[in-house]
């Protein structure tokens, strides 16, 4: 996938895939609900998204959800922050590789019917550590490409329920989008029937 890009198939068992799609639920519930964010030109994406530590609104981190209801998002769970250093570790097979790195935010992005995601960067974090990206539901359609522009060239790859990848160093701020979702795809065992759920560890680097 390039440098500092790697996939793990199946990284998350079916319990904790579970244990993912309830927290998920729970985490709706407040006190700020998922909502379909609006960038700067109007445009509704066609996510809904929730935070986790910092609410992220296009393209700013804050305390509070602004934009929705005013209310300060939940901080992020220690368990969750857990599974992201195992994340990094296992991804790129070197215990060492996680010193240091301590995810402060989580986007979760849930996909229905037939909800993609542009081609983007991830780059309104003041510091350059991997992102975690968990993938629970229904197979997509990823596509990672590269760091100077959205076009080609770029990879394509079948994100399956349970599979974690991670970007960083050299592919840290590579564009990536999800055009296609398979829906009717995901194992009734992850506990979502319909949909996929990826959740996005980061750290933001901010005080």
């Amino acid at each position: 996938m390039g440098p500092g890009a790697v996939h793990v198939p199946g990284w998350l068992d079916p319990a904790r895939q579970r244990r993912l799609v309830e927290s998920c639920r729970g985490f709706g519930r407040g006190p700020v609900p998922y909502r379909a964010a609006k960038l700067p030109g109007g445009h509704e994406m066609s996510v809904r998204t929730l935070c986790l530590g910092w609410h992220w609104q296009p393209y700013r981190y804050t305390r509070t959800a602004d934009d929705v209801n005013g209310a300060r998002v939940p901080d992020l769970p220690a368990w969750l922050a857990g599974w992201g250093r195992r994340a990094v570790a296992d991804a790129y097979a070197d215990p060492a590789a996680a010193e240091g790195y301590e995810p402060d935010t989580a986007l979760i992005n849930f996909y229905a019917g037939t909800a993609r995601m542009g081609m983007h960067q991830d780059k309104d974090e003041q510091a350059d550590f991997p992102v975690v990206s968990l993938s629970v539901g229904d197979d997509c359609l990823f596509r990672f490409g590269n760091t100077a522009a959205r076009g080609r060239p770029y990879t394509d790859l079948r994100l399956r329920s349970g599979d974690l990848f991670v970007f960083g160093g050299p592919s840290r701020y590579a564009y990536h989008g999800v055009p296609k979702i398979y829906l009717g795809t995901a194992d009734p065992e992850c506990g979502l029937t319909g949909g996929r759920l990826n959740v996005t560890l980061r750290v933001t680097g901010l005080a």
